[in-house]
């Protein structure tokens, strides 16, 4: 076989250089491949990921992907269109990172049911789907996210919106329907529009207007006037079952879900605020005026309850001074009956003493009879036992004890002049004479015998 000549090296260079440009190579055709294939799945992303073979899929993992030379675009998996107050129009932030917002308008200008119109700031905050069939039918059909949102979902909320404006009158959503504005809002936006049927009514006002021409119908006065008005209903097309009608969001075809839609802000205008402003003067006057009405009501209740009341505590102290009066009466009474017992309990206590007493006396009586009685049948016994010697003989020693003890005191005269015979001159023989003769005296008045009988 014919040799060929070996290539030379340029001069200068030798086999060892060459070995070592070799990883340096080798490194850097790494890095060119893996600049062009691979990149890094952020969190909240969906990936539509195109390879050079010409296969694509759906990437929805965190971390670094590889696409073989191929393309990818970000999908954000919730896009959030958002009407507000200073917004602008724009989708740049459709792919963007760390951007709250896919979507961001001014207010939106709609109009209730009434004719008035508003602007409107209001939020809806879309899913879309993640699986490979879901996802690529949805990148096929709209490419990339700024045109979902320009041809789909911000027509959407647009439509969906000023739908749900019609179904009620500003003034009922500023007297209360704000709740039942937001809920159909959402309603919708999940379930499709209703389809509705907007009809012209005549109402009877329930207030009717009475005149005061004829006085002497005094408040009776007969209605004029007819009150009528005309309002707006919309009233909802339903099926066959009750149902009502909608119509479908397209979106949803799509696999795309609604998360969260909330009506944020409403600001009328200024005509509606001003007719507001003078309706909430008025009712405030009416609220005044009732107020006041309650409040003279009030005050008439509070002296018909002052009069009440002062009768009340007049009726309450005759009351007191009339049981008072009837206590003592009564306790009067019971002092009279219970001292009237009280003495007659006494008295037949000193009754019944009395006679307790008399009995005592008259036995205390018969006692003495009955000792006396026994005394003198025994100094009767006694006497006729010795014919009272002892006591003879006692009286009689007393009895002449006496007249001697008399004698021996009498006052004698030293010289006794007699005027005669026999005229009583004071001598001893005298004195005995009459001595005895008292004697016998006491004796006889005593029928007492000195004889002692044998």
């Amino acid at each position: 076989m014919p040799e060929f000549p070996k290539p030379r090296l340029p001069a200068g260079l030798t086999s060892a250089p060459l070995k070592a440009l070799l990883p340096l190579a080798a490194v850097i055709a790494i890095g060119m491949v893996v600049k062009e294939s691979v990149f890094y799945a952020e969190p909240g992303f969906v990936y539509h990921v195109r390879t050079i073979a010409g296969q694509e899929h759906a990437v929805s993992d965190v971390g670094y992907q590889f696409f073989l030379w191929g393309r990818w675009n970000a999908w954000k998996r919730a896009l959030t269109v958002q009407a507000v107050a200073g917004g602008e129009e724009g989708l740049d932030y459709a792919e963007i990172e760390g951007v709250e917002t896919s979507a961001s308008m001014p207010p939106l200008n709609i109009m209730y049911l009434d004719q008035v119109d508003a602007d409107a700031e209001a939020t809806v905050r879309f899913s879309i789907p993640t699986d490979d069939e879901g996802f690529l039918r949805l990148a096929h059909e709209y490419r990339t996210p700024a045109n979902l949102l320009r041809t789909a979902l911000i027509p959407a909320f647009k439509e969906t919106l000023q739908a749900t404006a019609s179904l009620m009158s500003a003034e009922e959503y500023y007297s209360g329907a704000r709740t039942e504005f937001n809920s159909e809002f959402e309603n919708q936006m999940n379930n499709g529009i209703y389809l509705v049927r907007r009809e012209e009514t005549y109402a009877d006002s329930p207030r009717k207007v009475k005149g005061s021409a004829n006085v002497a119908l005094g408040s009776d006065q007969e209605e004029f006037g007819d009150e009528s008005k005309i309002i707006y209903v919309v009233r909802k097309v339903v099926d066959e079952s009750g149902n009502p009608l909608r119509k479908a969001q397209k979106f949803t075809g799509f696999g795309i879900s609604v998360v969260d839609a909330r009506i944020t802000n409403m600001t009328p205008n200024n005509r509606f605020v001003e007719r507001m402003q003078l309706k909430q003067k008025a009712s405030a006057d009416r609220a005044i005026a009732r107020e006041q009405r309650i409040q003279e009501e009030e005050q008439r209740l509070l002296a018909i309850a002052r009069g009440e009341r002062e009768v009340a505590e007049r009726q309450a102290m005759a009351k007191v001074e009339q049981i008072e009066k009837t206590t003592d009466a009564e306790t009067d009474k019971q002092l009279a009956l219970t001292k009237a017992t009280k003495l007659k309990e006494q008295a037949r206590i000193e009754r019944e003493t009395a006679q307790i007493n008399l009995e005592k006396a008259r036995i205390e009586a018969e006692t003495q009879r009955t000792l006396a009685d026994a005394e003198a049948y025994k100094k009767r016994e006694i006497l006729k036992a010795d014919n009272a010697l002892a006591q003879k003989l006692d009286a009689e020693i007393e009895i002449q004890r006496l007249w001697a003890d008399a004698f021996a005191r009498r006052a004698v005269p030293t010289n006794v002049f007699g005027g005669g015979v026999g005229a009583p001159t004071g001598s001893d023989g005298e004195v005995r004479a009459f001595m005895q003769m008292l004697t016998l005296d006491a004796a006889k008045r005593l029928a007492y015998e000195r004889e002692v009988s044998k």
